[in-house]
């Protein structure tokens, strides 16, 4: 462990530590008058337990947008700014105070530790550094925890392939679909991956299921790591699986994890699936009361895990309540798709979902790249298991490898061409 003293806590003593930590969370809060009515004057000392946390009402992403850009800070002597993309309206932008920089290398260095990284390796750092929080959240970790860096960014996939043998890079860091394109562009280059040192991987950022995680941790030889965060948390950090691969650790001293009804807001037993509402505990520049993060998943335990540590492990990322695909009152999500996908001999990891309006109705098509040699027969069977798991009935067009287009950041799932 990186902080054995607090990944280790009993949960009493952890508990007393959140509460504190929520007073001062209220007490930063109640500086800012928007704050203030957004809580309907809650203070520091309303609250007596954890659960009094969960009488506050829920943030949401349009109000985090609408407060572009100071609207909702509370820190003083800002270091830093990082920012959402902002495809839709206003960006949401997130101060950092510098102590909220130091928090992030802290947190990041735990799940550098918690995926099996020491001070001995070589990170290869290849998110964006900018505005994305993904690069400088990587590199911190690793300066923090005094591994060596190679901070490339985004893109050059080539020099990436040539950086990680020759500097016999050990972890590589990513969105999670980055590895796909090193391994395609390795395959047509004629580069020898089996001449890298790589032996871990962290990667998030998108939702990728099992199957994409065993394909890429049989072409790179490495064990990949599930890493969660986001820009309203502060980045990269938020939690990670560790070695026992036994769900994602939460650093409950930092945040404060609740899964909840999307529908109705009301909390779902542990265990059940429901929505993440992130709570920061130690963040100064942008604090985070209860926030709706969209993302879908559920507890797994609040035992302690094999590894030793005490926070709570959620499951990994099921899909996000705003990615829901309808498609004649079919609800589903892209990572079901690919599950099937990913099933099937022959078939790439490279897929896209085609809604189109016709003729009245709909149409989807599910446009999936081939392997050489592939069986053509293929695309009946995905049909097939596409209606059994999911019950729908989607054309299938099969297309030859490096049909779809590989945009530099999150790979596109979904296209959706139906009016609105």
């Amino acid at each position: 462990m990186f902080q054995p003293e607090l990944e280790a806590l009993d949960r009493e003593r952890l508990t007393t530590l959140q509460l504190e930590r929520m007073r001062a969370t209220l007490a930063r809060c109640a500086r800012n008058p928007a704050w203030q009515r957004r809580l309907g004057g809650a203070r520091a000392g309303d609250l007596n337990t954890v659960e009094d946390w969960t009488r506050l009402p829920f943030l949401t992403k349009d109000e985090l947008r609408d407060a572009y850009p100071y609207g909702l800070a509370c820190g003083e002597g800002y270091r830093r700014v990082h920012m959402s993309s902002g495809t839709t309206g206003n960006p949401i932008l997130n101060p950092y105070t510098a102590a909220d920089v130091a928090q992030w290398g802290e947190v990041m260095a735990r799940c550098y530790v918690a995926a099996g990284v020491t001070r001995d390796d070589v990170i290869q750092v290849t998110p964006s550094f900018g505005l994305f929080t993904g690069g400088f959240g990587f590199h911190y970790g690793a300066e923090r925890l005094g591994a060596m860096v190679v901070p490339v960014g985004a893109g050059r996939t080539s020099l990436q392939l040539r950086l990680m043998r020759d500097l016999k890079t050990t972890v590589l860091t990513a969105i999670a679909t980055y590895p796909l394109r090193l391994i395609e562009v390795a395959r047509d280059e004629r580069f020898d991956l089996g001449a890298l040192s790589l032996r871990v991987g962290i990667f998030g950022s998108e939702m990728w299921s099992d199957a994409l995680r065993r394909r890429i941790e049989r072409e790179l030889s490495i064990r990949a790591h599930d890493i969660i965060g986001m820009t309203e948390t502060g980045g990269p950090g938020l939690g990670i699986d560790c070695l026992a691969r036994a769900g994602v650790h939460v650093w409950e001293d930092h945040y404060l994890a609740e899964i909840v009804d999307p529908a109705t807001g009301r909390p779902r037993p542990d265990g059940e699936e429901g929505e993440l509402v992130v709570s920061t505990l130690t963040r100064e520049g942008l604090p985070l009361v209860r926030y709706r993060t969209h993302d879908l998943t559920r507890v797994v335990s609040r035992a302690r895990c094999v590894c030793g540590r005490t926070s709570l492990r959620l499951d990994r990322l099921r899909g996000r309540t705003d990615d829901m695909v309808i498609y004649k009152g079919v609800n589903f999500y892209p990572r079901q798709v690919e599950m099937v996908l990913l099933a099937q001999a022959g078939v790439s990891h490279e897929y896209q979902i085609v809604l189109d309006a016709e003729g009245g109705g709909e149409r989807m098509t599910v446009v999936v790249e081939t392997e050489p040699g592939c069986d053509p027969g293929v695309a009946a069977r995905i049909k097939h298991d596409l209606h059994d798991a999911l019950a729908l009935g989607p054309e299938i067009r099969l297309c030859a490898a490096g049909t779809l287009e590989r945009p530099q950041g999150k790979a596109v799932r979904v296209v959706d061409r139906r009016p609105r």
